[in-house]
């Protein structure tokens, strides 16, 4: 029960769904392009993306000094149950 109050407490911001969603139409984006798209701070963007790879949700890599971002598709499967119900 835990596990599911965790997912839904995570998925429960607007920010991070905006997030998941703009990262399942694109392959990879850094951080900076995110905050954008979403129209926030460099700061909260990065503290969205941290919770989601936390959890598994997302993959980073970083490069030339900027971090990227991409979906991960070895994410838990009751994450990417509920993803797939919401995108």
């Amino acid at each position: 029960m835990k596990q599911w109050s965790i997912i839904f407490k995570t998925l429960s911001n607007i920010n991070r769904l905006k997030i998941i969603e703009i990262l399942s139409a694109e392959k990879e984006l850094s951080v900076t392009a995110i905050s954008n798209k979403l129209n926030i701070s460099f700061t909260a963007t990065s503290n969205h993306l941290i919770i989601l790879k936390d959890l598994d949700v997302l993959n980073n890599r970083g490069k030339d000094g900027n971090v990227f971002y991409s979906i991960n598709k070895n994410m838990p499967r009751n994450f990417y149950r509920i993803i797939k119900l919401l995108i």
